[in-house]
Order: C-alpha cells, then sequence, then structure tokens
C-alpha cells in the first residue's frame, strides 16, 4: 500500500493534527531502525530473527535480478515497532451509496484513504465521521511505500508471516516503485498487488518446492473466488443505489435513488450483505473448511470494508492479462505500465478493462 504521509511536509492542511502524527511516525521508523547487516553479524542475535533477515536479503536479491525491480537501498535497515500493523486506514462511504470519500494530499493527488501511525488515531478520526453520518471502515496495514521519499525498511509487521506473504509483501512495496498513477488508488494497488503476486509465484517456483508452490497457487485462488463474491456484492449495492459510473471508471452517488423508502432500501442492503456471508460459507466447504477470511467476516461489513478490498483487486485482471499479452516479459510490461500511469485515467482504466474482457 502507499502512505504518503512525506507530503505533510510541504503541506499546509487545515487538519494539522493529522499531519502531525504522521511526520511522527515517519520519524519514528527512521529513528529507531537498524542495520540488517549490523544485525547479521551480531553472533548474539536471535536465530529466528537471523533467519528471517537472511531470507529478505534473498528476496531483494530475486527481486533485482529476476523481477528487475527497482531494490535501490530498501529493505536494509529494519525496526521493531512492537504491533500487529504499522499504519491503519480510514476509508469512508455514505450509507446508500459505494461512492468512496476522498481526500486530497500535495504531490499524489486525491486518494481514497486516510492513513494512521496508530490505531486510536483512526479510531477517533473513524468516529468523527460516523457523527457526520457515513459509513467507515479502518483497517490495519503490515507494510507500505513512500515511493522512494524513504528507504523503506524491514518492519516486524509483516517480517514473521509466511515466507510466501514476506515474499509477495515486500515485491509489492517495491512494485510501487515502478508506476505511479496521480490521484488512483486502485490503479496503482491492483498494480503492485500483480507484481506482488507474480513475484511471489516466480519466486517459489526458483525453489524447485512443488508443494510450497502448489500451496501458494491454492492460496491464490481462494483469494480470487473470495474477491469475486465481494465484487459481486459490491456490483449489486451499486445496482440498489442507483450510483452511476463516470468515464473513468469512478462511482458517483445517485441523486435519485433506486428505492426511495430508506427503510426498504436498508432491508434490501442487509439481504445483500446476508447474502454474501452465505456465499462464502459454500466457499469454505469447497476449500475443505479452510477459514483464511473468516477474520474477515467476523467483523461487521459495509460499504467502505467492501471497497477496501475493491481497491486491491478490481483492476488485477487486467494487469494479468497485459503481463500475459507482453508474454511475461517483465521489463516490457513495466513499460507499458508506466506508459498507462501517464496516460488520462479514463484511458488507462478502459485499456485494463478491455484486457480483462479479452480473457
Amino acid at each position: 500500500m502507499l502512505l504518503l504521509s512525506v507530503v505533510a511536509v510541504f503541506s499546509g492542511c487545515r487538519t494539522i493534527s493529522f499531519y502531525s502524527q504522521a511526520v511522527k511516525g515517519q520519524y519514528q521508523l527512521i529513528a529507531t531502525r537498524e542495520s540488517v547487516k549490523k544485525l547479521l553479524a551480531d553472533p548474539g542475535i536471535q536465530p529466528r530473527l537471523r533467519e528471517r533477515l537472511e531470507l529478505v536479503q534473498e528476496l531483494r536479491k530475486f527481486a533485482e535480478e529476476q523481477l528487475k525491480l527497482p531494490v535501490d537501498s530498501h529493505y536494509q535497515h529494519y525496526v521493531d515497532l512492537h504491533r500487529d500493523f504499522v499504519v491503519w486506514n480510514v476509508e469512508a462511504t455514505s450509507e446508500f451509496s459505494m461512492e468512496p470519500k476522498t481526500w486530497w494530499y500535495p504531490i499524489v493527488g486525491r486518494l481514497d484513504y486516510r492513513g494512521y501511525f496508530s490505531e486510536e488515531g483512526a479510531h477517533q478520526y473513524g468516529e468523527w465521521l460516523r457523527g457526520r453520518g457515513f459509513e467507515v471502515y479502518y483497517g490495519g496495514a503490515i507494510a507500505y511505500s513512500t515511493l522512494g521519499w524513504f528507504r523503506d525498511p524491514v518492519l516486524n509487521t509483516f517480517l514473521f508471516d509466511s515466507k510466501t506473504d514476506v515474499a509477495e509483501t515486500i515485491f509489492h512495496e517495491l512494485g510501487h516503485q515502478v508506476a505511479f498513477a496521480h490521484g488512483d488508488t486502485d490503479f496503482n494497488e491492483a498494480f503492485a498487488t500483480t507484481v506482488g503476486q507474480e513475484g511471489a509465484r516466480r519466486w517459489v517456483r526458483s525453489l524447485n518446492d512443488p508443494l510450497l508452490l502448489e500451496a501458494y497457487e491454492r492460496a491464490l485462488q481462494r483469494n480470487v473466488e473470495f474477491v469475486g463474491i465481494v465484487m459481486k456484492a459490491r456490483l449489486r449495492l451499486e445496482s440498489l443505489y442507483g450510483d452511476t459510473r463516470t468515464s473513468e471508471g469512478k462511482i458517483r452517488a445517485s441523486r435519485e435513488p433506486f428505492i426511495s423508502d430508506p427503510r426498504r432500501m436498508l432491508e434490501e442492503k442487509r439481504s445483500i450483505i446476508e447474502d454474501l456471508k452465505l456465499e462464502y460459507a459454500g466457499l469454505k466447504k469447497t476449500w475443505g473448511g479452510n477459514g483464511d477470511y473468516d477474520g474477515w467476516f467476523e467483523q461487521p461489513i459495509n460499504n467502505a470494508k467492501l471497497n477496501s478490498v475493491a481497491a486491491y483487486y478490481a483492476l488485477v485482471p487486467g494487469f494479468e492479462r497485459l503481463l500475459e499479452a507482453n508474454h511475461g516479459d517483465l521489463e516490457n510490461f513495466y513499460g507499458e505500465v508506466q506508459r498507462l500511469a501517464d496516460a488520462p485515467r479514463e484511458q488507462r482504466h478502459q485499456r485494463l478493462r478491455e484486457l480483462e474482457g479479452t480473457h
């Protein structure tokens, strides 16, 4: 994900407290980081930490040599934040529309979320939004990219995940260094997600471990199926609310909802969300009871939460088709993505939708 707190340095935003916490949070990462090289040279380092830092160095090398990603000096320092997430992102919508609330930031433009370095800060801002009639979702993120403003460190928040998840996280964040479309969250995150998944797949293949590769492919397929039912529910809600789409693919709330009675609208909305839960229960049976997404379904589901999934995955099929069209050549793929990032939003989204439709 992208967290661009660095823009606070250049801004005069009305929300001084937001930018203050962003600067402090970024400073904490810089001030408490430790050199990975020095840690690995320490004979007293914990074996588990050593093994994982060595894994990161292996992944850095693979990213540079095989994935042609701009590794530079990223992931050469380690930070233990003593918490599970590095930031918490707040997203919001109205009760009867899938149109996301957006926030404007210097340099990067409008984005669909606001990031906080503390859960309490995210919670307080979320409650402030709820008091103004918004539906709110905030979720923790284990990593982020500053687009090269700072050298991204290794964080305890993702270092001890499964090896494939660590690989996917690092490749995802490095993907953000390749291409960035101004103010286009869906494009940026879907591209990085594609890079992360394809990179992890290629890394696992290089290990010549068929069982690990099979397990990772199954996990990716479960994710595709999970995203599929979420996107289906999201489209049903768009239809219920009467939302429209601009030529750029942006959702816009209708001035005249399809159902004028708010109580009936709420009942229909609840029914769609219950259908989503039932579909997930059916998926779990086909997965042999695997509960990868139980935690997601155990918490309340609203418009903003559904949008949080769409931001990362809605455009992934188009990027996957674009990679296929380039016969898996990553450098050519990156070049095409960079050209799309420089094109008008309407043009790049249309291109990705066309590619998805050709599969």
